[in-house]
């Protein structure tokens, strides 16, 4: 694309989060010399969303504003504005203040927090999203109310760990038989239970929310949790239901079914962070990743593809960590589909690994608990499609880049 070409298109992108400002400054960093417009609906500074669940909700940290100077960078910032649709073939989106053209559209609004059906009115029922829940749950920890958290996925586990942090007392109820059922198989994710007891948390599993009323959670068999503030933490859901009737694609889970170079279904139009799926060649299937460093790392693909010069498809190695009950836990790859398990190190320790090999022997995945080394070398043989040989890999003492074939 000519430089006077490039000079005179405009990128509106909508969702002022990690994926909406990391695309604006890639956009910047790769030489784009257009317009870039950045709409949030939030009225805040844009900013980092990991510290909400710790030093800002324990009053640690004031703000996690990210460190970017939108106006040195020639970022057009529109905040506490909301955007209700997009027609694709106007080239515009609607806005409660008018429509706002656009040359090309990036999709970066992200997901929003599952709701606890029956509870959205209830008094003392709290979401923690954004950064004015994590303000209005800072007093409740400071005037150590009992808590009960619905939900042992790892937001609820970050959460009950700032609370009994705080001096709470903490009850966590979950649906499943087991902390992460949605994400981790049960053999990992039951060593993970004692965690709760350790802390000091009670963790309630097989434990369905009948209904919240005010200062109590009934449970599906009867029983009463009385509870100074309720905390949901039962998933997300991509934030796509401004894009009706656009004609933009979106898969049964209500993503932006992207391409391998993060487009949409229509032209000029792409999605990225936790909004979009995308198909994974590594994995050979189509991939939905709500976590902080797909929304880091898909904006500069998105980027390059919006230039044009040096396209780039997307298919990342997967990466996550979770601080929790004192201990800090990563996980890199995508794990579904794999034939074997090696445990590295007891999981009653304090630090253990678990990898998950390919039919092929392949490592496709790894979880780390205290284990840092283990992910650093792991993400980068994930990368590689490196084969491993279980024997040596299950002996902790020998480094993953050791156990190669």
């Amino acid at each position: 694309m000519s430089d006077q070409r490039q000079a005179e298109r405009r990128v509106v992108i909508v969702g002022a989060g990690m994926a909406g400002v990391q695309t604006a400054v890639a956009l910047r960093e790769q030489g784009w010399t257009g317009s870039v417009t950045l709409i949030g609906a939030e009225p805040h500074q844009p900013y980092d969303r990991p510290p909400l669940s710790k030093a800002v909700l324990l009053g640690t940290a004031e703000g996690s504003a990210f460190d970017v100077d939108f106006e040195a960078l020639g970022i057009e910032l529109h905040l506490g504005r909301e955007v209700t649709g997009v027609r694709p073939g106007a080239h515009e989106i609607d806005t409660p203040s008018g429509p706002v053209p656009y040359d090309v559209l990036v999709v970066a609004t992200g997901a929003l927090p599952i709701t606890l059906p029956g509870s959205e009115d209830v008094q003392g029922v709290h979401l923690l999203r954004t950064l004015d829940d994590a303000a209005r749950l800072r007093p409740v920890l400071d005037r150590k109310h009992d808590i009960v958290v619905v939900g042992a996925g790892w937001i609820g586990a970050e959460f009950a760990t700032a609370a009994r942090e705080a001096g709470c007392a903490v009850t966590v109820v979950e649906a499943a038989d087991r902390p992460l059922a949605g994400t981790m198989p049960a053999e990992v994710a039951a060593p993970m239970a004692a965690w709760y007891a350790e802390s000091g948390a009670e963790l309630l599993t097989g434990a369905r929310v009948a209904r919240i009323e005010p200062g109590t959670v009934v449970l599906a068999d009867g029983r009463r949790l009385a509870a100074g503030a309720v905390v949901v933490g039962i998933g997300a859901r991509p934030a796509t239901a401004w894009l009706a009737g656009s004609g933009i694609a979106l898969g049964p889970d209500g993503s932006v079914t992207a391409d391998s170079r993060l487009r949409t279904s229509q032209p000029d139009v792409y999605a990225v962070g936790d909004c979009a799926s995308f198909p994974s060649a590594r994995y050979g299937e189509r991939l939905l990743v709500h976590h902080w460093d797909n929304a880091l790392q898909g904006p500069r693909a998105v980027a390059a593809n919006i230039i044009g010069e040096t396209p780039q498809d997307y298919d990342p190695v997967p990466y996550f960590w979770s601080e929790q009950f004192g201990r800090f836990v990563q996980y890199a790859g995508h794990h579904t589909g794999a034939a074997t398990t090696v445990w590295r190190g007891d999981p009653v320790g304090a630090a253990w690994s678990v990898c998950w090999l390919s039919s092929e022997g392949r490592l496709v995945a790894l979880l780390t608990v205290a284990r840092p080394r283990d992910l650093a070398q792991g993400r980068r043989l994930i990368a590689s499609g490196a084969r491993l040989d279980p024997e040596r890999a299950a002996d902790p003492s020998v480094p993953l880049k050791s156990a190669t074939l």
